[in-house]
């Protein structure tokens, strides 16, 4: 009886020897008691908020609380689809001709190809997603104009709510739930309020999928097959263009350092001083996302060419820094948090709803020649610098447009001017060497307001009148205007004896 007794108590002080190992009853200082703190949180379906406390709810759902991975999707779907709705601007002609115009074509038939497919260097990759829901679409006679915009915005968002997820998943397996829950509102929130992410992340280049998928701009992970007999690797094809031609400079130039001085801390605003903190506050094993940050801007730092966008997949390691920073910042996490969302939520809402959206209010006026009883008849020629609008994606109907062309020299030509230069130069001559016969004038005009005056005697001399006015920015520059106007040629007179 006493060995039995011995042995029922060494049972117990083993026992007890086991939960004292454990991380649920570490002390609450240690690493493993805040992670342990954050599972059990999570268990309980008790979402910690932005500001550390866990006495109330926090706008992002727990995945932890019943039906949490559901209610996680749904939540970041529901943010990534309000800001479908929330953009009604453009920010740079590929959201459209590198995307839904390729699909259009794909499906439909006609469409506009840029230079860059017909020498290889893009890949239908990505807009093979669109030019299947094109396709769903015509087979349900269901390819009205407003959905071929909308259902593949949409799709986008989707996929942007699923990029969320993955994010969150990542750091509530490398940290806790606390600072996943930061990193993701930093992240979801901060691209659809952040005044820089939500003007140029349209739907169609938006930097969720691109991050955790390929860049669909520059590089692409398949061979593409052209209208031709030959195969084409385009990854070969754009080193030899931007790394070994260097005609990227075609299209403008920055320093090397461009990205480390002004890409990067544009693109992050506000986000900089918590971006900079986490970097120093985060442990060793979060090294391999700052490099691969480095790493990235280093490499575009290396071609000549230079954009905000190119380095947009390196926003959601960038985000991570963020959001430990924030779970660190103890009494002040509130106060940053709602600085953040004040400090972007007006610029967000100017860039969204009011900074250059004429260039896509202006297509309306387009599909309304679908519907005319001419539309044999109607042509468009749109005199405004080359891409700034949509095409037939936006238009859908075989109508006949012209817009100015700017594709680069090839050819190694050192006196090359594109046709929107050699335009630009000189409007009112170029207009009137070009229509020299009434027969080639098209039926409506499309250009920016600032081009008006100077082209005033060809619109008089050659009958056309203004029938729309299109705001496009309170910010006009160069070439473009403050509005777009939409000319149409008069109807010639019949006289009635």
């Amino acid at each position: 009886m006493e060995a039995a007794g011995g042995l029922l108590a060494r049972r117990s002080e083993a026992v007890r020897l086991r939960k004292r190992q454990s991380v649920l009853y570490s002390t609450p200082g240690g690493v493993a008691g805040q992670r342990g703190a954050g599972k059990l949180s999570e268990g309980a379906g008790v979402a910690a908020p932005l500001g550390g406390s866990t006495s109330g709810p926090s706008p992002v759902p727990s995945p932890g609380a019943a039906g949490g991975p559901v209610r996680l999707l749904a939540f970041t779907l529901a943010l990534r689809t309000l800001n479908c709705f929330f953009v009604q601007t453009s920010f740079v002609p590929d959201e459209y001709w590198q995307s839904l115009e390729v699909a259009h074509r794909m499906v439909f038939n006609y469409g506009y190809l840029t230079w860059e497919w017909t020498h290889g260097l893009r890949g239908y990759s990505y807009p093979l997603i669109f030019a299947s829901i094109y396709k769903a679409l015509q087979l349900l006679a269901m390819d009205d104009v407003k959905l071929l915009i909308w259902v593949p915005r949409l799709a986008q968002a989707v996929l942007a709510a699923f990029a969320d997820v993955k994010l969150y998943s990542l750091v509530q397996h490398l940290e806790n739930a606390e600072t996943a829950k930061c990193v993701l509102q930093i992240f979801s929130f901060g691209s659809t309020c952040n005044y820089y992410s939500s003007h140029c992340c349209y739907p169609m280049d938006t930097f969720g999928p691109q991050a955790f998928f390929a860049r669909t701009e520059e590089s692409r992970p398949y061979p593409t097959l052209l209208h031709s007999s030959w195969w084409v690797l385009v990854q070969l094809n754009f080193l030899k263009f931007n790394v070994l031609q260097n005609l990227g400079t075609f299209y403008g130039s920055h320093p090397w350092h461009w990205y480390f001085t002004q890409g990067l801390p544009v693109i992050l605003g506000t986000h900089l001083p918590l971006f900079v903190h986490g970097c120093v506050l985060a442990p060793k094993r979060y090294r391999i996302f700052l490099m691969a940050v480095i790493w990235t801007v280093l490499v575009y730092s290396m071609l000549s060419h230079k954009e905000f966008r190119f380095i947009y997949p390196v926003m959601p390691f960038c985000m991570v820094f963020c959001g430990y920073s924030l779970k660190h910042l103890k009494a002040w996490k509130k106060s940053a948090a709602i600085c953040l969302f004040l400090s972007n939520l007006l610029p967000a809402l100017y860039t969204g709803l009011i900074h250059q959206r004429g260039s896509l209010d202006v297509m309306s006026h387009i599909q309304q020649l679908c519907n005319d009883s001419y539309q044999s008849q109607a042509s468009v020629f749109i005199m405004m610098p080359c891409h700034s609008t949509p095409f037939y994606s936006h238009v859908h109907c075989p109508l006949k447009m012209r817009f100015l062309q700017c594709p680069p020299d090839l050819t190694g030509n050192a006196s090359y001017i594109d046709e929107a230069d050699v335009f630009y130069s000189n409007p009112l001559g170029w207009l009137n060497k070009e229509f020299y016969n009434d027969t080639l004038l098209p039926s409506h005009l499309i250009f920016f307001s600032v081009l008006e005056q100077e082209i005033s005697s060809f619109l008089a001399l050659r009958g056309y009148e203004k029938t729309a006015t299109v705001f496009h920015t309170q910010v006009p520059q160069g070439r473009v205007g403050s509005h777009i106007y939409v000319y149409r040629k008069k109807k010639p007179e019949t006289n009635h004896t």
